[in-house]
């Protein structure tokens, strides 16, 4: 047995929504009961991603992400650049810090972050002392979805959806609407999707279309979100289940929207609310479920979005679903 503490790496967004002087004082104080921590602020779009992809190069045994779901999403893709199986990176953990919390949710962690550091510490004092088996049945394997946009060099990659079309829209108005000042809450994506829908919208011209690994072709499609769990998002405590059967054991799931018209729109948002079974059954949805590949394809420039990041408008993006990708503390 060895006496050796594991090594940890806490990446704190300062800009969190629930961050404080106070909770960062008190998560270092915590972690660094159960790990050799050192502790990083991010200063920078893309810098957790640089500190998690170091972290891994230096052979951390676990990065702790404190933040919301585009921090969380960085340090995933800092430690993916990292050797070439789950064995050879660090463990995540995280430590929710955001209004939504996806991510950290659909691992069933708890939304409030002392309450998931306290369970963080439950499952690092559990673990063993042997480097084999240190995390052994305190981490899960994860799949994680990646995309090319654009055929650019480099894929990204998310933890929970990718949004083309009218779904990345809302996104990129939610973040327009923040940087002027506004708060981020529920309230504002539901006023920004309906401003996109009313005012903004081409509700006649389905601008996507989707080719599957097997080269078949699906409708045309006015959105498209490319899930790798369920649930899609949260209203408040409520899950928005889009994908019902997507999950981090199986491929790629699509959720698709044939038509913008307003009787099906709005039939569909009410049976995402309620979570309902017949989803698959309404008027101008498609699923998909356990996709190994997909192709989206736009005759015109679409908003595109990555875990909730907006990331401009594309023409083309290639998913891929990557099994068993990353140990996570859940």
């Amino acid at each position: 047995m060895s006496d050796k503490r594991a090594s940890g790496l806490l990446i704190m967004n300062p800009k969190a929504t629930t961050a404080s002087e106070g909770t960062l004082d008190v998560l270092v104080g915590a972690l660094s009961s159960e790990l050799d921590l050192r502790h990083e602020h991010t200063r920078y779009r893309g810098h957790a991603a640089d500190l998690a992809e170091q972290a891994a190069q230096d052979g951390v045994d676990v990065v702790i992400a404190f933040g919301g779901d585009g921090t969380v999403n960085e340090a995933v893709t800092g430690l993916m650049a990292h050797g070439s199986g789950p064995d050879e990176r660090p463990a995540l953990a995280i430590v929710p810090g955001g209004s939504t919390n996806v991510f950290a949710r659909a691992l069933g962690l708890p939304n409030h972050a002392v309450e998931a550091t306290g369970a963080l510490l439950r499952l690092l004092r559990r673990s063993g002392d042997d480097e084999a088996t240190r995390f052994a049945g305190r981490t899960r394997l994860v799949s994680l979805g990646a995309v090319r946009p654009d055929d650019e060099a480099d894929e990204r990659y998310f933890t929970f959806s990718a949004g083309f079309g009218f779904d990345a829209a809302v996104v990129g108005e939610v973040e327009r609407q923040r940087a002027n000042g506004k708060k981020s809450t529920h309230t504002l994506y539901v006023r920004s999707a309906l401003r996109e829908y009313f005012r903004r919208t081409d509700k006649r011209n389905a601008p996507i279309t989707a080719k599957a690994a097997d080269g078949s072709m699906l409708p045309e499609l006015f959105m498209a979100i490319i899930a790798n769990t369920s649930p899609w998002t949260y209203l408040g405590q409520r899950q928005i289940i889009a994908t019902p059967e997507a999950g981090f054991e199986t491929g790629l799931d699509l959720f698709g929207l044939t038509t913008l018209a307003a009787l099906p729109v709005w039939s569909t948002v009410g049976r995402l609310i309620a979570s309902s079974p017949r989803l698959a059954t309404g008027r101008g949805v498609i699923l998909r479920h356990d996709l190994p590949e997909l192709t989206l394809l736009a005759h015109r420039p679409v908003p595109f979005q990555v875990d909730g990041d907006y990331l401009g408008p594309r023409e083309r993006v290639t998913f891929r679903s990557v099994p068993a990708a990353l140990r996570v503390f859940a």
